[in-house]
Order: structure tokens, then sequence, then C-alpha cells
């Protein structure tokens, strides 16, 4: 068999080595997660130093020698460790692995070219890392690889003494080291195989999130002792943990599971760990837990619970077996945190009410339909499946149209806030029924106070009762005028259109149930503004539009 062949063969031996021992390592839980991490700690780094340097080296040693010099993986580790995670593991891996190679034959004829190309290649794989986007990073790491390689040959020619000897080896060790670098390409793909998992992991725990959100969504209407000890057992069920806990900012509210005997509910809370993720609002994670006052938790996640960007609260997970708080569990719990966060806000609506004492402004101000919660649920479960990306968009909606309902304290409010609340709806509203909907803004720059949540209802109305009621597909327009002194608002549909029966009902106050929302925004129009909502059935659909005066407050 031909020398250079059968060098290039035992090369790829050694590469698929290196491979090998990767994957095996990619299937540890611990080191799977710091593989998936985008964010490494200065331990992560040294940890993933130490793991590249170590292959360098044993690449090193196990490599073919040819007239004094070595053919071995060692560059293939350092450009791999360096695109796969950074500057510090490439120089780091660069650095200790030449030094090691030049200090092992120091007066070697290729020492000094390997010891250079080695700090280079890690220069070099950081640069890739930080520049070359991730799709692109395991075809620049192989040209990368190859060009070190040569270089090194480069090297070898300029520096090797007689020059004839470096001619000879690099005539015989060129083409195996640069051919061999394809190997640096199969690497990247295989960890980033491993981070790309990171999106499917998302998905999955974040619909388990959300079965868990529709599963207590009921126990959150009334807040108190049994009902949270109910979602804590749901919680725990789910997720098989060995104990759940929910508290307020001082007191154990609710504890499930293997140590509750510790806990006395309405308590102060006793852990340190509680108390500093409290005061940080930042996650807390043990996986060798010895200072619990429950001797049976060697494992724990304590995230904290906001409200209106404060913190209120924690959700505490906790397992007897260490090491459990895995990448995936971390993820699942973050999520499930943001909506026991909105739900404890969503159940908070009649206390809301009976302290506002403010009747039919503060009922309508505070309420929540519970089928659009569920429905909105459900259309985020779908996009988990198709688009996790739209899924947090839409998460990020509702959020945000639950807690502009919760926060409403003034009888007027900024138009911009409420055409966020829309747009909010909207975008919900439109991953449910897809194509059927289309929505238009035609929206002037504008700077108005207007009554809060008064856009919105008409927009719903448009929707449920215009569209929806139609076949095939309709579309809503929302225009904002500025009409001098004043701004006109209108809404637009291209639905069933209103009765002429309804449009009377509402002017003389005879209002079916199904329409009692268009009735309250056209009596607060005309009760602040003394004009109410204009009501026109078209040849096909609705326009209603009322006009806002600059100078009112």
């Amino acid at each position: 068999m031909n020398a250079d062949l059968l060098l290039l063969i035992q090369q790829f031996e050694r590469a698929s080595l290196l491979l090998t021992c990767l994957f095996f390592l990619t299937l540890i839980p611990q080191f799977k997660e710091i593989f998936q991490k985008d964010v490494h700690n200065p331990k992560h780094l040294i940890i993933l130093s130490s793991i590249f340097t170590l292959f360098a080296i044993v690449g090193t040693y196990s490599g073919i020698n040819v007239e004094g010099s070595l053919v071995n993986v060692r560059i293939i580790a350092i450009m791999s460790g360096g695109i796969l995670f950074g500057p510090v593991v490439g120089i780091s891996t660069g650095v200790l692995s030449g030094v090691h190679r030049y200090l092992i034959d120091i007066h070697g004829v290729t020492s000094l070219p390997c010891l250079i190309a080695s700090i280079i290649a890690g220069v070099v794989a950081g640069y890739i890392h930080l520049k070359v986007s991730k799709n692109k990073q395991w075809i620049a790491g192989i040209i990368a690889a190859m060009l070190c390689e040569a270089l090194t040959m480069v090297l070898i020619l300029i520096l090797a003494e007689p020059h004839s000897l470096g001619v000879d080896i690099v005539s015989k060790i060129a083409a195996p080291l640069i051919l061999g670098s394809i190997s640096v390409g199969l690497i990247v793909l295989l960890i980033q195989g491993v981070e790309g998992e990171k999106e499917t992991i998302a998905a999955k725990q974040a619909k388990l999130a959300l079965d868990i959100a529709n599963k207590t969504l009921p126990y959150f209407r009334s807040i108190n002792e049994k009902s949270l000890n109910t979602i804590c057992e749901i919680i725990r069920a789910d997720i098989q943990a060995d104990a759940v806990a929910i508290t307020d900012t001082k007191n154990i509210l609710a504890y499930v599971g293997m140590g509750s005997e510790y806990y006395n509910l309405g308590n102060e809370i006793l852990s340190d760990e509680t108390k500093a993720t409290i005061q940080s609002g930042e996650i807390t994670i043990r996986n060798h837990e010895e200072q619990n006052k429950n001797p049976s938790i060697k494992s724990l996640i304590i995230i904290p619970l906001w409200e209106k960007s404060e913190v209120t609260g924690a959700l505490k997970i906790y397992y007897r077996m260490p090491q459990q708080i895995t990448y995936p569990l971390q993820t699942m719990a973050i999520g499930l945190s943001q909506i026991i966060s909105t739900l404890m806000e969503v159940s908070r609506i009649e206390q809301v009410k009976e302290m506002a004492n403010k009747a039919e402004l503060k009922a309508l101000q505070s309420r929540i339909n519970p089928h659009f919660l569920f429905n909105a649920l459900n259309a985020i479960i779908s996009s988990i499946r198709i688009n996790p990306d739209k899924a947090r968009e839409l998460i990020v909606n509702l959020s945000g149209y639950l807690r502009y309902n919760l926060e409403l304290n003034d009888p007027f409010i900024d138009i911009t806030k409420e055409l966020q609340q829309v747009r909010n709806y909207v975008e919900i509203e439109t991953a449910r029924f897809g194509n059927r909907l289309q929505v238009i803004y035609d929206i002037d720059d504008v700077s108005v106070t207007i009554p809060s949540l008064i856009i919105q209802p008409l927009v719903e109305n448009a929707i449920v009762h215009g569209i929806l009621k139609s076949k095939g597909v309709g579309t809503v327009t929302i225009r904002v005028k500025d009409e001098g002194n004043h701004v006109r608002i209108s809404i637009e549909d291209t639905g069933v259109g209103i009765d002429e029966a309804i449009i009377n009902n509402i002017y003389t106050g005879q209002v079916p149930e199904n329409t009692i929302g268009l009735y309250n925004v056209h009596q607060r129009v005309k009760l602040i503004y003394g004009e109410g909502l204009t009501i026109r059935r078209l040849d096909k659909g609705t326009l209603i539009h009322f006009a806002i005066q600059k100078e009112i407050r």
C-alpha cells in the first residue's frame, strides 16, 4: 500500500478515536449539559480546556513517527475545541499542547514549527467561533485546520536543519496531515448536533409547562392553602419530583412531598437559598445539597416568581438524588414559573374588582375571559410542535395581554399602550385562526390619552362576531387618524355584518347579552365625550368609529 495512503488511513483512525471519545462524553449528562450551554462560566471553561488539551496531548503521544516528526491529531483537537467553545478553550489548548509538544522533543526538527502552528491554530479557532455563523463553522474549521497544517509544513521547510531533511519530512507527512483535517468538520458537527438538541428540548419542556398550566389553571381562580397544595401536587406528579413548594417573600405557602413534616405552612422561610433567590431574583441550583433542613434532599432548584417586575415568591423543586437538575428540567421549570407568575396575577382579578369598587369600569378592566386564556394556551401548545420561536412570542403576547388588564389603575391611558394591548390580542387570535384572519393597521403618530380598554373590545367584536361567522378569509382594519383637534378611531371588518336591530338596541339601551361589550364601550365613549359609537352595516362587514378630543385628559 502507498505510504501516503497508509499514513492518511492511520490519521483518520486516530481522529475517529477522538470522535468516539467525544461521542461518549455527550452521553454523560454532566458533560452533555456543559456542551449545550450558550454561555460558559470559568469552571466550565477550565473543564473544556482540560478535555481538549488532554485530547491534543494524547494525540501527540499516539502520533506516527516519520523522520523525527509526528503525524498526529493535535491540530484537530485544538481547532475543534476553539471553534466549539471559544477563544479561551482554543488558545489555552493550543498553548498547553504546543508547549508540551516542544518540551518532549526540544531539539527535534519539527518541535518549534509545531509549537508555533498549535498556538496560531488556537487563535484562529477562537476567531472562527466569534465571527463565523454556526452553520458554516464546520467548513471554516476544515479550511483553517488545513491552512494551519500547511503552515506547519512551511515552517518545517524554513527551520529544518539540514534543509534536505525538512523537504523529506514534508514530502511524507504533508498530504496525510492536511487531508486528515477533514475530521475537524465531523467533530464540530457532532457537538453542534448535541447543542441543537436544545431547541427540541425547549419545545418539549415548554409543552410540559403549558400542560401543567392547563391542569392547574382552575386552582388559581382562588388562591388559598388548599388550592396551592393541589397546584404543587400536580407539578410534583408531572415532573416526577420528590417535593415541590411555593412561598411568598416571607412565608411557606404550600409544600407537598418528601419532608413535609419539616415544614409548617405559614411559617417563616428558613432556607438561606430561598432568601437569596427572593432577594437577588436569580435562580438557585444545587445538584449535591448537603445543608438542607431535610437531609434526604440532594438536588434542588429555586426559581423566583415575578409580578409587576417584582419578586413576590418562589417555586421550589426538590429531589432525593443528586445531579437531578438537568438542562431540560431547568428549561421547563423556568417556563413554568413564568406561567405561574402570570396565573397568580390572574387569580387576583376578583380582589382587584372588590378593592376598586368602580363597578362597570373596573369590572371591564379586570375581566379576562377564561375561554380566551384556554384558547390562547392551546394556540401556544400547537405552535410549540412546529415553531418553538413563535410559541415563545405568543407567550410574551399573552403575558403582555394579561399584565395590561391587571395593571390598569387610571381611567385614561396613552393610546400607544392601548394599541400594544390590541396587537398582543391580535397576535394570539391570528395564531389560532391562521390565514382566515388578516389585520391591517393604519395608525397615525398621535399623542393622546384615551379611556382604557376601549379599542380591544371593538377589535374582539369584529373578529368573533364578524370574521369568524363568515366563510373564507376576513380582514379587520384598525385606523387611528389625526384630524386636527381630535383623533378618529375606527374598526372595520369584512365579516357577516351587524344586524340593524342590534345597532338600534345599542343606541336605545336594549342590549342582547352577546353585545354587552360593544354596549359598554358605546356608553363609556358617550359619557366621556358626549357622543358614543357610530355603527354602520356595510355591504360586506361592519364599520365602527368614534372621535377622541385631544384636550380631554
